[in-house]
């Protein structure tokens, strides 16, 4: 993880540490709204089973987006932090 100390400092990101820690947050506001769908979709079945059924799987459909989506920002961060370090490392090995 990190210190409270690297909050002053600029040697180091903090953001690779906590990444997952968002990344998993929002899982859990996903599978938040999932669920709320998922209960609207049966309330309107009561109403419509058509409309129901298209909103219960449009609610699926939105997850799985949300989640594949959530995954990619993630990766996305890291990948940044990667290419940082990385550019960093031929800097200094080309300052030998």
């Amino acid at each position: 993880m990190f210190n409270f100390s690297d909050l002053f400092q600029w040697e180091r990101f903090i953001t690779p540490s906590i990444i997952q820690i968002f990344y998993w947050l929002m899982l859990g506001i996903i599978a938040l709204f999932g669920l709320s769908g998922i209960a609207a979709a049966v309330a309107v079945m009561s109403v419509s089973l058509v409309q129901g059924v298209i909103m219960l799987l449009g609610t699926l459909l939105g997850v799985a987006a949300g989640v594949l989506f959530t995954r990619i920002a993630a990766e996305f961060v890291l990948m940044v932090f990667r290419i940082n370090e990385h550019l960093g490392a031929i800097r200094n090995r080309g300052e030998m």
